[in-house]
This record gives structure tokens, C-alpha cells and sequence, in this order.
């Protein structure tokens, strides 16, 4: 199930917990029909992680101020957010770099992590 996004967890608890295609669509305001397509598509294959993991311009960007010096507060003011929407930003992007860094060690030693 690591391969499956929130949604299609998220559905595929709720069957498996016995609440009913019709109560499900209703829980997340999709019409029944699409809830038993989201069902059926959770078996098609999928071809491992996501494809981004690189940082977003957006999350480069708030590195950068935050690099050039400005606050948490003065970096949510420029996007009209707060510190706390710039804390979850730098955080993700401080992950995806981890991430990208991660890959690059394994595919220059040839092992897997």
C-alpha cells in the first residue's frame, strides 16, 4: 500500500473497515461510481515513487531568502502566510534535498539503501 496516495488508502480502509461504496462517496464527495473506480485502480501497477523529489521553485526560494538572512515572519509576509506556512516549506524542501542526496550516494556506489 506504500505505492497508493492518501485517497486511495484512505478509501481502501474504509471498505475493508465495511462502510458501504455509497457511504464512502459521501465521506470524501465523490459519487459512488468514482469511488469504485478509485478502487479498481488501486490494483493497476505503478512503477515505484513519484517523480518529483527535487525541490519546488516555490520551496527554492524560501531556502534562499532564508539563507540571505530574512526571518521565518518576514518570508511569510512577502508570500501573505505566516512563519508557520514557511517552517512546513522549508521543512519539505529540506527533505526533498535529503531525499535527492540520498539517491545520488546510492547511484554513485552502486548499492542500495
Amino acid at each position: 500500500m506504500e505505492h497508493l496516495r492518501p485517497l486511495e488508502r484512505r478509501v481502501l480502509a474504509m471498505r475493508d473497515g465495511g462502510i458501504k461504496i455509497e457511504e464512502i462517496g459521501r465521506r470524501i464527495n465523490k459519487s459512488p461510481e468514482r469511488v469504485e473506480s478509485i478502487i479498481e485502480w488501486t490494483s493497476v501497477p505503478r512503477s515505484g515513487l513519484p517523480a518529483r523529489r527535487t525541490p519546488s521553485s516555490k520551496e527554492l526560494r524560501v531556502m534562499a531568502l532564508l539563507d540571505a538572512g530574512e526571518s521565518h515572519q518576514e518570508v511569510g509576509e512577502r508570500l501573505n502566510r505566516g512563519p508557520e506556512y514557511v517552517r512546513q516549506i522549508e521543512g519539505i524542501a529540506h527533505y526533498r534535498m535529503a531525499i535527492d542526496l540520498l539517491e545520488a550516494r546510492r547511484l554513485d556506489s552502486g548499492s542500495v539503501i
